[in-house]
C-alpha cells in the first residue's frame, strides 16, 4: 500500500483502502477518479491586483476560511511580515462542524515547529518551513500538510493578539468537499502548552542525573491531556535551557486510558523520542524525526524537536495522557513549551486558557545563540527596508552586499559560527546605514 494512503488511514482513520481513494488521499488522489471537488481560499487581490496580503493589526482577528459542507482541509500554507514576537503574538485557531469552541489553538510559530522564535528551514512529512529571499531577514514559507477533516463546515482565523501590527499575510488554504466523510473519521486538534519554568524535585537539582528513581510519572511536563477516543499524531517540543549542560534524560511515558505506571508507552530519554544518538549537537530534520533547532554546542539555550506518529499513531478509547520527564526523575528546572496534534471524536476535553500574547513571548537568553541572534534581528527592517527600496527603484544591490546580505549571513548562523556572526553584523550594519543614508540624500 503506498506510503500517503497508509497516513491518512492512520492519522485520519478512514476505514479502508476504498475510502481513502474516495477521498482522494496521497497518490491514489492523484489517478483515482471520485466525485468529490478541490478549491482553494487565499489572501489573492480582489481587485486584480498584486497585493495579495491582508494586514493584521493588534487585537484584530481575520476569517482565513469559512467552508460549509463536508471537506477535508489538504494543506495550509503562510508568509508573513511582522514585528519582532509575530510568531508568538498570532494565533491560528479552528473550528469544525459549527463548535463555538476551538480544536485548534496554538500560537502561530508553535503550530510551524519554530516556537522558540529562531528561524530554522526544515523539511517534515507533515510540517515545512522555507526560506524567502534575505534568509533569516525575510519573510518564509510555512507549510502544514496535516489532513483536516469535517462534517458540516470549517471555520480558521488568525488573530493578533500582540502590541505590533503585522504588515501582510499571504495564506493559501486547499481542500476538497464531498458529500460526506466516513463516520469514523476524526477531526483534526493542535494544542499548545509551556511550562516556564518546570519545578524541579529531589535532593540534587539541575545537574545531569541518573540516580534517582520516578515511579509515577506525577511531576512529568505535560504535552497532552486528551479526553475520547483518537490517535496522537504528532508533537513539537522546545526547551529552554538556562541550567548548562546536558539538560536530557527525560523518559517520555504516555499512559492510555487511565492506566498506572508504568504506562503502555514507556520510553528511555528525551533523545530516543525524537530518533536521535545521545546527547544530540548536530541539527537534523527527518521524515517523522528532528532535532531542528540546536542553539549551542554546548546544550545550553534554546533546542527545538518534533516526533510525527504517522505510521505509529498512538491509539486511545477513552483518554491519552503524555508526558516528558524534565531532566531524570523531574530534577531539572526549564522552560517547556510543546504542541500536540491529534485526531479524536467530539466533544474534545476543555482546552486551558491560552496565556495573554506578552507571556508567551520566549526569554533573550545570555548564551552565545541568543547573543548574536539578538544583534542579527536588530538589522531585520533596516535590511527589508533597503531590498524593498532597490526593487521598487529597479536597481540592484552590490554583489558584495547582496552576497552578505542575502547567504553568508544566513549561512553563519545556520552554522552557529557566533563570532564570526557578529563580525559580519557590524560590517553588514555600516554598510546598510551608508546606503540608506544616501537614499535619504538622492
Amino acid at each position: 500500500m503506498p506510503y500517503l494512503i497508509c497516513f491518512l488511514l492512520f492519522l485520519v482513520g478512514l476505514p479502508s483502502l476504498q475510502a481513502q481513494e474516495a477521498a482522494g488521499a496521497g497518490f491514489s488522489g492523484m489517478m483515482t477518479l471520485t466525485d468529490t471537488s478541490t478549491a482553494r481560499v487565499s489572501s489573492f487581490n480582489r481587485e486584480g491586483g498584486n497585493s495579495d496580503y491582508v494586514p493584521v493589526a493588534p487585537g484584530e482577528t481575520i476569517e482565513l476560511a469559512s467552508l460549509e459542507g463536508a471537506g477535508i482541509i489538504r494543506h495550509l500554507y503562510f508568509s508573513i511580515w511582522g514585528g519582532e514576537h509575530y510568531l508568538r503574538d498570532l494565533v491560528i485557531r479552528a473550528y469544525w462542524d459549527g463548535s463555538d469552541e476551538p480544536c485548534v489553538e496554538v500560537p502561530f510559530g508553535d503550530f510551524f515547529g519554530l516556537g522558540q522564535e529562531r528561524p530554522r528551514f526544515f523539511s517534515s512529512l507533515v510540517v515545512t518551513v522555507n526560506p524567502g529571499d534575505l534568509g533569516v531577514f525575510s519573510t518564509f514559507g510555512f507549510n502544514s500538510y496535516f489532513p483536516m477533516p469535517f462534517a458540516k463546515g470549517a471555520l480558521l482565523t488568525l488573530s493578533n493578539e500582540g502590541s505590533d501590527p503585522v504588515v501582510a499575510v499571504w495564506y493559501q488554504l486547499e481542500y476538497e468537499s464531498m458529500q460526506a466523510l466516513p463516520p469514523d473519521t476524526g477531526r483534526f486538534h493542535a494544542l499548545w502548552n509551556r511550562e516556564n519554568k518546570t519545578v524541579a524535585i529531589g535532593e540534587n537539582t539541575n545537574v545531569t542525573l541518573h540516580d534517582a528513581i520516578n515511579d509515577s510519572g506525577d511531576e512529568n511536563y505535560i504535552v497532552l491531556d486528551a479526553e475520547g477516543h483518537g490517535n496522537l499524531a504528532g508533537i513539537f517540543l522546545n526547551i529552554d535551557n538556562s541550567m548548562g549542560n546536558w539538560y536530557g534524560e527525560g523518559d517520555d511515558m504516555i499512559f492510555i486510558d487511565g492506566e498506572d505506571w508504568p504506562p503502555s508507552y514507556h520510553g528511555t530519554g528525551s533523545e530516543e523520542i525524537f530518533g536521535g544518538g545521545a546527547c544530540p549537537t548536530d541539527e537534523y530534520a527527518g521524515p517523522y524525526t528532528g532535532f531542528h533547532l540546536i542553539g549551542n554546542l554546548d546544550y545550553t539555550g534554546k533546542v527545538s524537536m518534533y516526533r510525527f506518529y504517522i505510521n505509529d499513531p498512538v491509539k486511545f478509547k477513552k483518554s491519552l495522557r503524555m508526558t516528558i520527564e524534565h531532566g531524570h526523575a523531574n530534577n531539572i528546572s526549564n522552560d517547556y513549551s510543546s504542541t500536540a496534534f491529534w485526531y479524536q471524536t467530539e466533544p474534545h476535553k476543555a482546552f486551558p486558557v491560552l496565556p495573554p500574547a506578552e507571556d508567551r513571548h520566549p526569554r533573550w537568553g545570555d548564551d552565545p545563540h541568543d547573543v548574536a541572534y539578538r544583534q542579527l534581528i536588530a538589522l531585520r527592517s533596516k535590511a527589508f527596508i533597503l531590498l524593498v527600496g532597490a526593487i521598487r527603484n529597479g536597481e540592484q544591490l552590490p554583489p558584495e552586499l547582496q552576497q552578505l546580505l542575502k547567504y553568508d549571513i544566513s549561512q553563519t548562523y545556520f552554522n552557529r559560527d557566533y563570532e564570526q556572526l557578529l563580525v559580519d553584523i557590524a560590517a553588514l550594519d555600516e554598510q546598510i546605514d551608508t546606503l540608506l543614508a544616501q537614499e535619504t540624500a538622492d
